[in-house]
């Protein structure tokens, strides 16, 4: 499992992330910062969930589809993940099959910049 970001510089974003958008959650990419150590974050804002047992279920959610693909993760990106207020209601096979698709997608289009 890789480590998790704890500092708030490296969750700020730049014009070269990559992204990609679901219903329920946002994925943010970047080149790692330690080749050697890539990294994870999430982030589950006050703002959106108010209570704390839905953030904390967002976290959980989010963390159970990211163990699964982890297999899907590129080993030199840094990942920040966003949750939406419907991954609530999001089921745990339906999320794990969208968490592949985004990380699939950041994979190609990483790929594709590498070449360019």
């Amino acid at each position: 499992m890789r480590n998790t970001i704890k500092k708030h510089y490296n969750f700020l974003s730049s014009e070269s992330d990559i992204s990609a958008r679901t219903q329920d959650f946002f994925i943010r990419a970047r080149p790692a910062r330690i080749s050697d150590d890539p990294q994870y974050g999430l982030i589950v804002t006050k703002r959106t969930f108010k209570l704390a047992v839905n953030r904390n279920r967002a976290k959980r959610l989010l963390r159970d589809w990211i163990h699964f693909n982890e297999k899907y993760m590129s080993d030199d990106l840094d990942y920040i993940f966003i949750a939406r207020y419907s991954i609530l209601t999001a089921s745990r096979e339906y999320g794990r099959e969208e968490m592949r698709k985004a990380l699939n997608f950041i994979r190609k289009t990483y790929e594709k910049q590498k070449k360019d």
